[in-house]
């Protein structure tokens, strides 16, 4: 009986833990998302993108996804962050603060960001309310791999071919010859 009280006392006490690592993440993230579509630099909100990536990434570590977790850093923050740095600055798009875009226009973004708070909010709360997850059995290992790597090779290759074009397009608008 000592032993089933220990091990749940030990269970509880790691799901403590992950709540808190997930509100800590989850707060840094909202944080980096905030700085992201407020500041003036367009090369520190790709920076601050990288943040929240990051976070998203970690958050997958918390659920026990380590093979989403890693292909979340290697795609998005390895692959398109690094392509949406190379068009900003093959572009020679404003690197420092730009006052024209900072008046008018955030109050219109506030309001569309608050509806579209509202709907997504209203269509998860109807659709979820009544849902509960229960796991009664081990869950699979290794089955996101065997479908992307089989099943879904082909749409995983053309994305990379897309972004590959991307590179590549971005370089030839770029390039003045």
């Amino acid at each position: 009986m000592s032993a089933l009280l220990a091990a749940v006392s030990a269970d509880s006490d790691l799901f403590v833990a992950q709540n808190v690592f997930f509100g800590i993440i989850a707060l840094l993230m909202i944080g980096s998302a905030l700085k992201v579509v407020t500041t003036s630099n367009v090369v520190h909100a790709a920076l601050w993108l990288v943040l929240v990536l990051g976070g998203a990434a970690a958050q997958f570590i918390l659920l026990g996804s380590e093979f989403v977790a890693v292909t979340q850093v290697l795609v998005y923050i390895g692959a398109v962050v690094v392509l949406f740095l190379f068009g900003v600055m093959l572009t020679r798009a404003s690197m420092g603060d730009d006052e024209t875009v900072a008046g008018e226009k955030r109050v219109m973004a506030a309001v569309v960001a608050g509806l579209l708070l509202a709907v997504m909010s209203v269509a998860l709360i109807d659709t979820f309310s009544d849902d509960r997850v229960v796991i009664d059995e081990p869950q699979l290992v290794g089955t996101v791999a065997d479908s992307i790597f089989s099943q879904y090779i082909v749409p995983f290759e053309a994305v990379s071919v897309l972004l590959l074009a991307a590179l590549i397009g971005s370089i030839v608008v770029a390039r003045k010859d």
